[in-house]
This record gives C-alpha cells, sequence and structure tokens, in this order.
C-alpha cells in the first residue's frame, strides 16, 4: 500500500512538473509570436504610411541594420555590397589609408593609423574622432558604411574631418589611398646596450615566427623592450604564440560566450619558450585586441612590466554568419568575450600599465649643451661652426644604421626612454 502511494505521488509530481514545463513553453511561444507579429505590423505600416514610396526589400535592409547597430559597436548586417567589399578585403589588394577604426561612446574613432601608411604619414593619430569623410557625416553611420568609404583606388584623394583632444578645432587632413603594405615585425637593437626592441604594428600570420626568429638572432640580449603601440590587434592564434614565447605554463586566454560552460582556452607550453629574459611592453590607447591579449598575459603571468597608456578595451569576438543560402548576405555578431588569465575582461576597460607614461620627446634640462666644462668648449665650438658651414663630419663617416636606435631616437620618444630605464633595472634585479 505504502509502495503505491510512493509511486502515486512520483507520477503526481512528474506530471504536475510536465505540466509546468508545457505551459512555460507555451508562453514564451506565445511571446515570441507577438514579438514577431510587432515586427511584421511596424514593417507593413512603414511600407503603407511612409511618405516616400520605399519597397519592402529596402525597409527589411535598414531593420536589419538598426538591429545589428544596437546590439554593440561591432555587430553589423553585411547586404551584398557590404559582404562583396569584406571578401575584396580579405582575399586581394585594396586600396585604402591604413588605419583601424572602431565605435567609442557612438563617435568612429581611430583606433591606430598603421607604420608607414598614407594615414600614418599625414598625422592621423589614435584617438582622433572622425567627423566626416569627404562631405560624409559620421553621425549615425556604421562601422562598415564608414570603412567603405574610406577605402577605394589606390592613388584617389580622401579628406578626413577631425577632433583631436587639445584642439579648440576640428581638423582637416587630406590623404591620397594606396595598397596598404604592412611590415608586421622587425627589431633593433639599442645603442650601447645589451637590449633588443621589437615592434609588432599588427598580428598578421607571420608575427610568431618573425618574433622568434629576431630573438634567436640575438643571444646576448639581456633584455627585451615589446612595442605594441598602436598596434590594432589581428589575429588571436599569433597573439597566443606570441606569449607562448616568453611563458612556459598557465592560462595565455579564455574565450566565454553565451554559455559560460562552453568557455575554450588557451594555455602555454614549455616547449614554445625560448627565453626568460626581463620584457617591457609598451602600449596606448591605439593598442587593441590581440595586443590587450599579449599585454594583459605577461602582465597577469608577472612576465612582463607593462608601460605606457592605458589600452582601447576591444576584447570581443566576432564571427561572420551567412542568413542566405548563397552566402552573398551575412551578419557580423559578437558571439564571445575574452578572458586575461586572471579572469579579468579586456572589453570597454582595457589594460591599465605597471607604469604610466605619456608620449612626447623627453624632458631635457634648458640648454644644457651649452653647459660644458671649460676642456669640452674648444671643440663643442668647433663642432657648431661646422654645422653653420653646412658640415658635418660625424654624418658623412657613419651613415644611421636602420639596425640600431641611437640615443637620439631614444630622445624623441618619452615612453621608449622610460621602458628602457625600467628593464635596465629589472635585469640588476634579476
Amino acid at each position: 500500500m505504502n509502495r503505491f502511494i510512493l509511486i502515486s505521488a512520483i507520477v503526481l509530481l512528474l506530471s504536475q512538473s510536465i505540466f509546468a514545463n508545457e505551459k512555460q513553453e507555451e508562453e514564451n511561444n506565445q511571446t515570441r509570436f507577438e514579438s514577431l507579429s510587432k515586427l511584421t505590423q511596424v514593417i507593413g505600416t512603414v511600407e503603407k504610411y511612409y511618405v516616400d514610396d520605399i519597397k519592402l526589400q529596402e525597409i527589411v535592409d535598414k531593420a536589419l541594420k538598426g538591429l545589428m547597430q544596437e546590439l554593440d559597436a561591432h555587430s553589423t548586417y553585411l547586404d551584398k555590397k557590404s559582404s562583396k567589399e569584406m571578401s575584396i578585403q580579405t582575399q586581394g589588394e585594396f586600396g585604402g589609408l591604413g588605419i583601424t577604426v572602431g565605435m567609442r561612446d557612438g563617435a568612429l574613432t581611430v583606433i591606430s593609423p598603421i607604420d608607414g601608411t598614407p594615414a600614418y604619414k599625414a598625422g592621423v593619430k589614435a584617438g582622433d574622432i572622425i567627423l566626416k569623410i569627404d562631405d560624409h557625416s559620421t553621425l549615425n553611420m556604421t562601422l562598415d558604411e564608414a570603412v567603405s568609404l574610406m577605402r577605394g583606388k589606390p592613388k584617389t584623394p580622401i579628406s578626413l574631418t577631425l577632433v583631436r583632444e587639445g584642439n579648440n578645432k576640428p581638423l582637416k587632413i587630406d590623404i591620397v589611398r594606396d595598397i596598404i603594405k604592412i611590415q608586421s615585425v622587425f627589431s633593433k637593437t639599442i645603442e650601447n646596450e645589451d637590449l633588443l626592441y621589437v615592434r609588432i604594428s599588427s598580428f598578421d600570420r607571420k608575427v610568431t615566427t618573425n618574433l622568434k626568429k629576431a630573438i634567436k638572432e640575438n643571444p646576448k640580449t639581456k633584455g627585451i623592450i615589446l612595442d605594441l603601440r598602436n598596434n590594432p590587434g589581428g589575429l588571436l592564434t599569433q597573439a597566443i604564440g606570441v606569449v607562448d614565447l616568453f611563458v612556459d605554463e598557465g592560462i595565455i586566454v579564455s574565450q566565454k560566450g553565451r554559455n559560460s560552460e562552453e568557455e575554450e582556452k588557451f594555455n602555454a607550453t614549455i616547449a614554445e619558450t625560448v627565453t626568460d629574459v626581463p620584457v617591457v611592453v609598451l602600449v596606448n590607447g591605439g593598442s587593441a585586441s590581440a595586443s590587450e591579449i599579449v599585454s594583459g598575459a605577461l602582465q597577469d603571468h608577472k612576465r612582463a612590466v607593462v608601460i605606457g597608456e592605458k589600452t582601447f578595451g576591444k576584447g570581443s569576438v566576432q564571427a561572420i554568419l551567412p542568413i542566405t543560402q548563397d552566402r552573398s548576405e551575412n551578419i557580423k555578431i559578437t558571439i564571445a568575450k575574452y578572458y586575461l588569465p586572471s579572469g579579468r575582461t579586456i572589453q570597454a576597460t582595457g589594460i591599465t600599465p605597471d607604469v604610466i607614461s605619456h608620449e612626447g620627446e623627453v624632458v631635457a634640462e634648458k640648454n644644457a649643451e651649452f653647459k660644458l666644462k671649460e676642456a669640452d668648449l674648444k671643440k663643442h665650438l668647433e663642432v657648431e661652426l661646422d654645422k653653420e658651414n653646412g658640415v658635418n663630419k660625424k654624418s658623412e663617416e657613419k651613415e644611421e644604421d636602420s639596425k640600431i636606435l641611437t640615443e637620439e631616437d631614444i630622445a624623441k620618444d618619452n615612453q621608449l626612454n622610460t621602458s628602457i630605464g625600467i628593464l635596465k633595472s629589472l635585469i640588476i634585479m634579476k
């Protein structure tokens, strides 16, 4: 009898649970139906009553653009034209300016100009807000629309109207588009120091290989400066590979999507580590995405001191997903966020350097060049006389070595000078 009562109670509980689940599912379906009906109603009303004759397809396209734009700054709807342009960008050469842009507080913002490109040479800087592209206002413009306008045939002119911090008036900069060719990694030694300077301008497919080569070509190096300033990012695999060269174990970065249980972790391996010398990393407001993963991971592992200014804060992952069978139309949608070894996120917060150092020239003592000892005076005046006569014996005897950072180069870069001082301190402590 007791057994029968127990079974009956279990059946009753299961029945109630199933009924509750069915009711909840029915309510969810009803809510979805009502929401979709509302969308259909609005589209139909616009088609019927809007002042201009606007076709249904155009209305739907605008609705899709608005939807994706409202999700976040990096999600967007790619119509046939935009999808084709993206394909051209990823598969072949195209004319451009050489800047990476993003949305910050609704404004089209330069993340960074890429070294040696038309924008870099014209004086575009990280943090500049683009008000106009030629005569087109960027207000309410999507990221992909802006990129599409800036891209074009090589040797064609374009004008950007910019707002820059510290300037009272907008700046108008004229640029000529060109084929964008990027040297992603280059290295130099520091004059009179056993230090290696490595500049990574973007994370393309060969970054890890080229960085490893630069380190191995300088076996006597006592410390490394990794310059990631104005590096807009690139391939996640390369960011992981770069960190792995310096860290022999532990998490480098993790990727979490909508379902926290689907977290993907990327770990360092001792087999890939090539050096244990002290490292400093240079960053600024133009360092984004993969650059932030590298600097943040090395910072969390206590493997490097990060120097410079707070980074951009782009720590989300986007995927291109087709919405038509022929893949002629797509959506680019944020599917995950990056998390550093400590568990902190990059998105919208960025990386705060261990040592804050601002750009500009090294502050030198006023009139220091004239504060000479008596024994140096005659020699100094002879050098000044040679300059006046158009003779510079030193420059004639020795051409600048492109593989060496001179004291003169360092004096022009306060952040680099700060990093050298800190790196030398780390070497002494080690």
